[in-house]
């Protein structure tokens, strides 16, 4: 059975930072892309960052010099970790295994004085 799992979310000011985790169990983690996505009150579901098993990397442009997402194959773990954070970053912010329907639970993420 596949899992993936969040942590890291949090309420932090403007300009401050985290790093977000997201532990995948059942066997797929490894040959497969992962990505992080987010969703904000109101709005559709939105990617922001995929990396592939040898760590080519990709950000949507808002996100670009800010987060860098990486992973750890033995570890079976994705990470997210999110520089100069901005109040229109906060969302839920979810795991995935790109190209499957295999998603986390989401943790949320909030940016305000």
């Amino acid at each position: 059975q596949v899992q993936l799992v969040e942590s890291g979310g949090g309420l932090v000011q403007p300009g401050g930072s985290l790093r977000l985790s997201c532990a995948a169990s059942g066997n797929i983690f490894s040959s497969n892309v992962m990505g992080w996505y987010r969703q904000a009150p109101g709005k559709e579901r939105e990617w922001v960052a995929t990396i592939t098993r040898a760590g080519a990397t990709n950000y949507v442009d808002s996100v670009k010099g800010r987060f860098t997402i990486s992973r750890d194959n033995a570890k079976s773990t994705v990470y997210l970790q999110m520089n100069s954070l901005k109040p229109e970053d906060t969302a839920v912010y979810f795991c995935r295994v790109i190209s499957s329907p295999y998603w986390g639970q989401g943790t949320q993420v909030t940016v305000s004085s």
